[in-house]
């Protein structure tokens, strides 16, 4: 008997790989999901700790702090409204709990941000009068750019802010939340990805699935099996194959060959190459990103009182500039990520309360770290979280129950991307195109950002290259 051969196969398991499997097989197409790990989720997934001390198992999310592009019920046009509608997903599943509202927290300034444009603008207006027409200038760009053009060419953020926006802590404010929510480059990022994130924190919001992330990963489970595309866990790729500069299959870690007439990748741009065999005289080896992150848990006896900690997220930065690049030390304990997931339901108060602070980190120093020493340090950046939340927090009269810390290797460890790069690489190949025939990256590295825009790259790329044979109607792409 021969190789097992399918109509396309799917590296990785995240949001995007699971998206694209229900997309071609909800149009007939035999579909391989293969996943590395043992649950599904990549970037965005779970985890469960045990602590005897604190009465027993604890689950906790990984990535995500927010499901930004918030809409409401039957609002259409939207990036949310059209992935549900390609998934066939109904809205009332993913139970979303809006944000209370989220900062921009500076030396001398605090920019407020909701699921209402509104109130950054007039939270802008109030701090920075004198940039009150630059802003709306800057408004007026990003709303008429079409940020989904696959062709467009790299520009740089901050060059175009800098047409605009004068005010350089203003620039900076702006900057951050977009930044740290998804730039893969240091200190900057692409126009097309401010755009794209821009709208989907300023001008729409966040939200919260009720049961976090583990009712998306449930939902696009449950479809997978219902469209019959096939989802083998703790099947790690070895190779990808190829004959004549086309892919035409894997070979698995235990040494299974399997056949497919196109590959969709969301392992990353430089992972996916380096799977290749033979290897090939490449144009540009595509360079493994410089961003990575670590962050704490905190569980705590009681919810936050709102009337100490009121925001969702804060986005705390204690520099007038904001520094989003690679840490000089094991991490950068002057900016921060501060979010409160209990502040999506702020009408419900019972029970433990949850905190989670997430600095920048730098991956190439504590991979150097000796165990023992490595575990000393993750004290000493959760010792740094709690100082943290005790400056943000007052009165801070709430007993940890336990903590958890995971770093940069955690992360690699986990999703098999190198460096712990949570945002891939700077190579990113917006159409979804490689060097090699019939084999196609999504997700990150293809260029769309957060959950939602990982769930529309496995969507568009499949539409586009699996999809585009005349079996489906063009408005279901619409």
């Amino acid at each position: 008997m021969g190789p097992s051969r399918y109509d396309a196969i799917i590296v990785g398991a995240g949001m995007s790989g699971m998206s694209a499997a229900i997309r071609l097989a909800m149009f007939d197409k035999k579909v391989l999901l293969l996943e590395k790990h043992s649950i599904a989720g990549g970037l965005n997934s779970y985890y469960q700790r045990r602590n005897k001390e604190a009465g027993g198992l604890r689950q906790f999310d990984v990535g995500l702090h927010a499901l930004t592009n918030f809409v409401k019920k039957n609002q259409k046009g939207h990036p949310l409204t059209k992935l549900l509608k390609q998934l066939r997903i109904s809205y009332d599943e993913l139970k979303l709990c809006q944000q209370t509202f989220s900062k921009v927290q500076f030396p001398q300034n605090s920019l407020k941000f909701s699921n209402n444009f509104s109130d950054f603008e007039n939270s802008i207006f109030e701090q920075f009068p004198h940039q009150v027409e630059p802003f709306k200038s800057l408004v007026n760009v990003v709303r008429n750019f079409n940020e989904l053009d696959l062709n467009l060419e790299h520009v740089s953020a901050r060059a175009v802010l800098d047409q605009h926006i004068s005010d350089p802590v203003l620039k900076e404010m702006i900057l951050c939340p977009l930044l740290i929510y998804g730039s893969a480059w240091e200190n900057d990022m692409d126009f097309a990805q401010f755009v794209i994130m821009f709208k989907s924190l300023y001008f729409e919001g966040f939200a919260r699935p009720e049961g976090g992330v583990r009712t998306i990963i449930d939902l696009l489970l449950n479809k997978i099996k219902l469209h019959g595309a096939e989802l083998r866990f703790k099947a790690g790729v070895a190779k990808i194959l190829t004959e004549q500069n086309k892919a035409i299959g894997v070979e698995l870690e235990n040494g299974e060959i399997i056949h497919a007439d196109m590959i969709f990748s969301s392992a990353g741009m430089p992972e996916t190459m380096e799977l290749i065999t033979p290897e090939l005289a490449l144009n540009k080896k595509p360079a493994y990103g410089p961003m990575s992150f670590m962050e704490t848990i905190l569980v705590l006896d009681r919810k936050i009182d709102l009337k100490a900690f009121d925001s969702t997220i804060v986005f705390y930065n204690n520099r007038d500039q904001y520094l989003y690049q690679k840490s000089q030390g094991l991490y950068d304990d002057q900016s921060a990520v501060v979010c409160c997931p209990d502040n999506y339901q702020p009408d419900i108060r019972d029970g433990e309360g949850t905190l989670r602070i997430t600095y920048i980190a730098n991956y190439e120093q504590w991979k150097a770290l000796p165990r023992e020493e490595y575990l000393q340090k993750k004290q000493e950046v959760y010792e740094s979280s709690l100082e943290l939340a005790k400056k943000l927090i007052k009165p801070f009269d709430y007993k940890v129950l336990f903590h958890d810390v995971f770093s940069p290797t955690t992360i690699e460890r986990y999703t098999w991307h190198k460096n712990g790069a949570v945002y891939g690489s700077t190579d990113k190949s917006r159409n979804g195109k490689t060097e090699i025939e019939k084999l196609y990256i999504i997700g990150t590295d293809q260029g769309f950002l957060g959950i939602v825009g990982a769930m529309l790259s496995g969507i568009s790329m499949a539409n586009l290259y699996g999809l585009m044979d005349g079996q489906m109607e063009q408005n279901e792409i619409s």
